[in-house]
């Protein structure tokens, strides 16, 4: 009896290895969706905080006037950043960008002062936008309100297009990720079907049967979580000395809860798999095991 759990013990450990591999390898492409998904999310979060929204002020609005009107919208909601532009900064920004003095060939200045904005990316949309438009132009030391509405409008599309399309993926890759580390296991389990029967067919309950291959689970889910965030943390570093750029756009927060989820993915996958395969194998009958 000894000999034939230890036999069986010995031929399982390659299925378990198989297993843990399997299991690793299809949380590393969920888990590398996952890093697609987190960094389109903060590209389009940093492509809408870029846009700038200026505000044009009178010719004849005193400096002062400017820097009260600028510290009012200063503590709104929607402000990421904001700045205000004198004429003689405009006209500094103006010469520097294109090299030309016009100021000497005009003989007088021609920009208007400015206070520029950047808003938080929740209220860079046609609708916020007009909103806050609507609400400054009010202002009588306003002249007009600028930016580039065409280029909101193509932003946003070009978000909800893309997100539309990795929500899509996305649920068909967990459907796979849990329909494939399901017939992972139960492959694993197949070779123990024997050595359960054996263990009912000796008096032991259901329980006790299932307890040792439940906490097996549970590790080798664990295991392979842990293999398959290894090998996203090498592709992140691997991605930082490629494209140091790319420092900007990490969300060390979302990742951790990646990492967690991929985790706890991995172990309940596991262990739910495993305990019904030791279930359905204790109520088959030992002749329908061959």
């Amino acid at each position: 009896m000894a000999q034939s759990g230890k036999s069986s013990a010995k031929k399982s450990k390659p299925s378990y290895l198989y297993s843990i591999i399997g299991v690793a390898l299809v949380l590393f492409s969920l888990g590398t969706l996952g890093l697609v998904v987190i960094h389109a999310s903060k590209l389009s979060k940093y492509f809408k905080e870029s846009i700038e929204v200026q505000v044009i002020l009178r010719d004849n609005v005193k400096e002062n006037q400017a820097m009260a009107l600028r510290d009012s919208i200063a503590h709104k909601p929607y402000i990421k950043s904001i700045e205000y532009v004198s004429k003689d900064m405009a006209a500094k920004r103006f010469q520097k960008d294109f090299g030309e003095d016009f100021i000497q060939l005009l003989q007088y200045n021609p920009l208007y002062a400015s206070i520029n904005i950047k808003a938080n990316a929740n209220y860079v949309n046609n609708d916020s936008l007009k909103i806050i438009e609507n609400n400054l132009t009010k202002q009588s030391i306003v002249r007009e309100i600028s930016y580039q509405r065409t280029l909101v409008s193509k932003l946003n599309e070009n978000v909800n297009k893309i997100g539309t399309v990795i929500l899509i993926i996305s649920c068909l890759l967990v459907l796979v990720v849990i329909f494939l580390i399901d017939n992972t296991i139960r492959l694993a389990m197949f070779s123990n079907r024997f050595l359960i029967k054996t263990m009912q067919m000796v008096g032991a309950t259901r329980g006790f049967i299932a307890k040792p291959f439940d906490l097996r689970s549970i590790a080798n889910g664990a295991i392979s979580a842990l293999i398959a965030i290894a090998g996203l943390i090498a592709i992140l570093s691997f991605a930082d000395k490629a494209l140091p750029e790319l420092n900007g756009l990490r969300d060390n927060l979302m990742i951790a809860l990646l990492f967690l989820g991929m985790l706890v993915t991995g172990i309940a996958i596991s262990l739910f798999s495993t305990h019904r395969s030791v279930m359905k194998y204790l109520r088959l009958k030992l002749d329908d095991l061959y």
